[in-house]
């Protein structure tokens, strides 16, 4: 049976076709976290359309990018020339390959989430980081909708992640998404040391877009309460682990 573009997004994920704040604000904690190794060789698991490739490209002694989309690389290509089409559980490249690996809202969407963190530290430089952003669990709305009565239903929907896991994973089988113990089981035995950890929210600019000021209170509101105990209610993980040996 051929794939549609919607069965295709749901299984993969949509790129960002767009570079707006939320997108400046991320590259901004890449480009922070990473610290001198913004300068080395630098690994976008999943770059789709390579926007955050692109510009890490701008610094970098050495760029590439994968993706499982091969049309998805044939247009990463127009912006940086090293991409390849692959997937994350079978990294092309040998052992303590990167100083910096970006995983960018891309574990969700993977068959096997833990041989892919395994391939990522794997191909890492002892010293090298991996910064990685997944959805976070405890976020009230699951942003990639769900699959009900033989059809995906595109959208965010309320409450749905706070369902019990086997009740959850039946409305929304074609997606992951991560407590802070589920990340941290992933990275068990693995020779890492977790360098930062918290939760963030976004930057809505679809909803700034429509209503400007209502978008802009709630960017402001909500991207406050990350230095609160309500972090936890954020839209993603935010990851920074450097390999250790």
């Amino acid at each position: 049976m051929t794939s549609t573009h919607s069965d295709k997004a749901a299984l993969r994920g949509e790129p960002s076709y767009v570079w707006r704040e939320g997108q400046r604000r991320r590259l901004e904690m890449i480009v922070k976290a990473a610290g001198e190794r913004v300068n080395g060789s630098i690994f976008v698991d999943g770059c789709g359309l390579g926007s955050y490739l692109s510009r890490l490209a701008t610094d970098a002694n050495f760029t590439i990018g994968l993706d499982i989309e091969f049309p998805r690389t044939l247009d990463a290509i127009q912006k940086t020339p090293r991409v390849v089409c692959g997937v994350g559980e079978h990294l092309p490249f040998p052992d303590n390959s990167f100083d910096l690996i970006l995983s960018h809202e891309v574990l969700e969407h993977v068959q096997d989430d833990g041989l892919v963190i395994k391939e990522i530290v794997r191909t890492l430089k002892p010293g090298g980081r991996l910064v990685l952003f997944c959805p976070n669990r405890g976020y009230p709305f699951e942003t990639h909708g769900i699959y009900w009565k033989g059809k995906y239903h595109f959208g965010n929907i309320p409450l749905v992640n706070y369902l019990p896991r086997r009740w959850r994973d039946r409305l929304a089988p074609h997606v992951n998404v991560y407590t802070r113990k589920n990340l941290s089981r992933l990275f068990a035995q693995l020779p890492i040391e977790v360098i930062e950890r918290r939760t963030v929210f976004g930057a809505y600019d679809n909803i700034i877009a429509r209503r400007p000021v209502l978008g802009k209170f709630l960017r402001f509101l909500l991207q406050a309460l990350e230095r609160s105990p309500l972090q936890a209610l954020g839209l993603s993980h935010f990851w920074v682990v450097e390999k250790t040996a």
